[in-house]
């Protein structure tokens, strides 16, 4: 080829589109596009090759179908041009991803002590510069990051980061490995650990470079004796010990817990939150619910400790207890109070009250079936509208959500405490909300897919996974049953500030997780809140609030956020809006986008 042709005419140098099979080339290779490309160059000529070579190598890599294409990283703090350039390629992609390759930035010590850096304007946060080109390809959902992993890392706040951002592939030179004692490569701790994060990330790992290290031949260090014939050691790949180290690493991770494992399809799946007034749960939904053992044993012990304080052991024989299980289901929490009654050898009569005629069926047949008839009586009806034969020393329920209030505990009980004792017990006995800040990006563009108002201003249920926790979450909205105050309202209000650590960096909020703590009985407890979550229990996913723009945080800058609970005759919702450091919409006025029907 004419290399002094001016380029036009040029095919980016790939020998044959039949070296491969198509198959081959679609699952097997990703495109590594000319690191010389320099859109953003103050020579006009360089500019312009670079736009030409940066199209004719995409076209070639759509030709053959690639799954992805390895961008250069931009060469300077300003990279609008290049931006531009590859914007206009991403809106003529259908399903190939372009990896904008990303230095993972300096240690705070390298960038003190002024040591050379790849951009011409000097030191930068290497996530300031994907953020500034994300923003000019428009959180682009084909757009990723392949990060380049130096020798000295960021703290580890500012690596926290890059697990909300749509991080693909991570680059690690050789120059970035150690030498152990045998002689073979190893990484130094931060970088272990940073490795385990990718593979829980389902991150590919590559790794980039010449042998840097003088390394025993003939054997990987995985510590076997044995002696590869000469053959073996002529054809083993010059970087082939670096590799086998990384492998080293991800067979040495723990195993998922079973748990994980059976969350792992709902990873980062965005549902819509369940209405439970309006509709009627399904079989389905009633036996994953019922599989969650561990929120049945706390029930059972908030239920214990209670009739152990409402009856004394002198009393135990001779006084029944009457217990209310409101939205009874399909009976697992007539089966954790019955149970827990004969633990503690107190006498019980439950009332169970169910609206959903279909469970009410199971319910029916499973009181038949266990002999419970002389214990349980079945009410079908709306706790809310029903009209109790007597009141109750204990009410029972299990009507919370993610967000704890958001699907109507507050309504359903205060429907219910009428046929509460005075003196009687709530169990729960309170529930509070927590939100938290959120990089997430995977969840932001699914969201943006549907290119409508509506789900930006919808609360989902979702396994958050791909995410970064910002700062500690905080409390929001608590209630407290039974709740006797004359000028009682569920309607609440909360302004919140967060401290993103200063050593963080910039960050980008796409949105807020949502979480629950609940009192069941004294020092009985149940939730999803992070720092005091309830091990091993999945009957509930975060909620996650969406904003409409992402909102880039700077080191040390709070985030203001307001939200509303709202209630009104039909139907209850909420709203919510940050106010610093820039104003968003309040989201969902009016409940016009999602609520909760009463």
């Amino acid at each position: 080829m004419d290399n002094d042709s001016g380029g036009s005419g040029v095919l980016p140098f790939a020998g044959s589109d039949l070296v491969l099979s198509p198959s081959q080339w679609s699952s097997r290779v990703v495109g590594k596009i000319s690191s010389w490309i320099d859109l953003d160059s103050e020579d006009e000529g360089v500019q312009k090759d670079s736009e030409i070579a940066l199209k004719q190598e995409i076209a070639w890599a759509s030709h053959l179908s690639l799954q992805a294409c390895l961008l250069p990283a931009p060469k300077r703090a300003s990279c609008a041009n290049y931006a531009r350039c590859v914007n206009q390629i991403l809106q003529n992609l259908n399903n190939m991803q372009l990896y904008l390759r990303i230095p993972l930035g300096k240690s705070d010590d390298e960038a003190e002590n002024g040591d050379a850096d790849d951009m011409d304007e000097g030191p930068i946060d290497s996530w300031e510069l994907w953020n500034s080109f994300r923003l000019l390809c428009e959180h682009h959902s084909l757009l990723s990051i392949a990060l380049d992993v130096m020798s000295l890392l960021p703290l580890a706040n500012s690596l926290g980061r890059w697990f909300g951002e749509p991080v693909r592939a991570a680059l690690i030179h050789t120059h970035s490995f150690l030498i152990n004692a045998r002689g073979f490569p190893c990484l130094s701790k931060r970088h272990q650990n940073l490795l385990t994060g990718f593979f829980n990330h389902s991150v590919q790992v590559v790794i980039s470079g010449k042998p840097v290290h003088n390394l025993p031949r003939g054997t990987s260090g995985s510590g076997s004796n044995s002696t590869p014939s000469s053959i073996e050691v002529i054809q083993r790949h010059p970087i082939r010990s670096y590799l086998d180290y990384v492998g080293y690493l991800y067979q040495k991770m723990d195993p998922l817990p079973e748990q994980e494992r059976f969350e792992i399809g709902y990873r980062d799946f965005l549902q819509s939150p369940l209405q439970p007034l309006m509709d009627n749960l399904e079989a389905q939904t009633y036996e994953t619910f019922e599989k969650d053992t561990v929120k049945y044993i706390q029930y059972q012990r908030a239920i214990g400790k209670a009739l152990v304080d409402r009856i004394p052991d002198e009393m135990a024989s001779t006084t029944t207890t009457v217990l209310m299980v409101v939205g009874a289901g399909r009976g697992p929490l007539v089966r954790a109070s019955l149970q827990a009654a004969e633990e503690t050898g107190r006498k019980l009569r439950v009332y169970a009250v169910e609206k959903n005629p279909n469970a009410i069926v199971t319910l029916h047949s499973l009181v038949k079936l266990e002999g419970w008839g002389n214990l349980v009586t079945i009410v079908s009806s709306d706790m809310r509208c029903w009209n109790a034969p007597e009141k109750a020393d204990i009410l029972v329920s299990e009507l919370l959500g993610s967000f704890g209030d958001n699907e109507l505990s507050p309504e359903c009980l205060d429907g219910a405490q009428r046929f509460l004792k005075e003196d009687g017990i709530s169990i729960p006995s309170s529930y509070t909300s927590f939100i938290q800040p959120l990089t997430a990006s995977k969840l932001y563009n699914d969201v943006k897919s549907h290119k409508d108002l509506v789900h930006f201003e919808t609360a989902y249920v979702v396994k958050l996974h791909r995410v970064a926790r910002l700062a500690p979450s905080q409390p929001v909205f608590t209630f407290t049953h039974p709740d006797y105050s004359v000028k009682k309202s569920n309607q609440r209000y909360k302004k919140l500030y967060f401290e993103i650590p200063r050593d963080t960096g910039s960050a980008m909020v796409h949105g807020f997780a949502g979480y629950f703590d609940a009192i069941l009985y004294k020092d009985v407890h149940l939730g999803i809140e992070p720092s005091t979550a309830t091990p091993n229990m999945f009957s509930w996913f975060p909620a996650f609030f969406p904003l409409r723009t992402p909102v880039c945080i700077q080191p040390g800058s709070p985030l203001e956020v307001h939200l509303w609970r709202c209630c009104g005759s039909t139907k209850v919702w909420y709203e919510w809006c940050v106010t610093s450091p820039m104003v968003s919409p309040i989201h969902n006025s009016n409940g016009r986008s999602y609520w909760v029907g009463l």
